[in-house]
């Protein structure tokens, strides 16, 4: 079972997704099954920040001075959760998810699970720097939101 914390550095968020705990708890219950890991305890953070924040992150850890709309920061370069079961933190940047201003509340939250389940593949250990592995991340982002999007619509 997946726990996840979730701290607020934007107010912003607030608007958009009033209970983002249950939000994205109740969003990792229903991924696919591999992905749950139903017999084991398995936690990591998510910091709602916005591009000012995101952005220091971004040059600090990344030497890229820009903002960008998510960062994952795997706990340990090898997941392995008989050692440790935190398994790391994302960072998604208010702004990059609300654009265009206009997006309905429900629009807000898809676009919120895509870039969550983004970097919830970083976290386990997927990542797109050859384009073999790109397609690779791309098919199981689609499998897990193709699982779970009818559902965003009744969390929270």
């Amino acid at each position: 079972m997946i726990s996840i914390d979730v701290v607020y550095e934007s107010n912003l968020w607030i608007k958009k997704i009033k209970k983002a705990d249950v939000f994205f708890n109740s969003l990792v219950k229903v991924f696919p099954k591999k992905y749950r890991f139903i017999k084991k305890k398995v936690g990591l953070t998510i910091l709602l920040s916005n591009n000012k924040n995101i952005k220091k992150l971004n040059k600090k850890f990344r030497n890229k001075n820009k903002a960008t709309d998510v960062l994952s920061f795997p706990f340990e370069k090898k997941m392995n959760i008989k050692k440790s079961p935190y398994i790391g933190d994302i960072i998604i940047s208010y702004e990059f998810m609300n654009k265009p201003k206009a997006l309905s509340a429900l629009e807000f939250k898809n676009k919120v699970t895509k870039i969550f389940i983004h970097g919830f593949l970083h976290l386990l250990g997927y990542d797109h720097i050859k384009l073999k592995d790109f397609k690779v991340m791309l098919i199981e982002e689609e499998k897990i939101y193709q699982t779970i999007k009818k559902k965003i619509i009744q969390i929270v």
